[in-house]
């Protein structure tokens, strides 16, 4: 089995996942700027960050490095409209960077990939694992944070690796 086919498996579980904590973000406190705390962000552009964070597994897959102080890529809009958008933009993101990791050789994913903020290097390491630290880790970071704030809302979380309190096993 490639490096590719393994990461694929846990890409499909991972973002299944998204789609159902996304499914449930309320369009009323997402559009309205909805937020548990002072310091946290807002919980529609907390969701379209999710929606969107597929989009940077393509650029560790398909760019050279990322240098994000002298970026030209286009500045995305995480501004919240409604459901149907949000998870339209998972959908499409998914679907590109699965097509590119999939089309990726274990050759590809061994390759050092440079990720900086100008002279702050914030990686220089095998593109594989740039993949698993800075976007499937960073997708469940965030994830998890959007359980968080469904709680605050009274609104069922997802288990998404086992139970929740709302969706217990049943049996």
């Amino acid at each position: 089995m490639t490096i590719a086919e393994l990461l694929l498996q846990d890409f499909d579980i991972e973002i299944a996942g998204t789609r159902r904590t996304l499914e449930r973000i309320p369009e009323d406190q997402a559009a309205a700027g909805w937020k548990p705390h002072d310091k946290s962000m807002p919980m529609g552009r907390l969701a379209m960050h999710v929606a969107r964070l597929p989009k940077f597994a393509t650029y560790i897959l398909t760019m050279p490095s990322m240098d994000m102080a002298t970026s030209k890529l286009p500045q995305p809009d995480f501004t919240f409209r409604d459901r149907a958008t949000l998870l339209k933009t998972l959908d499409d993101s998914a679907a590109e960077a699965r097509a590119h990791l999939a089309a990726a050789s274990d050759a590809d994913l061994a390759q050092k990939w440079r990720f900086s903020f100008g002279e702050h290097l914030i990686s220089d390491a095998p593109r594989s694992t740039t993949y698993r630290l800075m976007f499937f880790n960073h997708l469940i970071h965030h994830r998890a944070q959007l359980g968080y704030d469904l709680r605050q809302l009274n609104l069922a979380v997802p288990g998404l690796y086992g139970p929740s309190a709302d969706e217990p096993f049943t049996g």
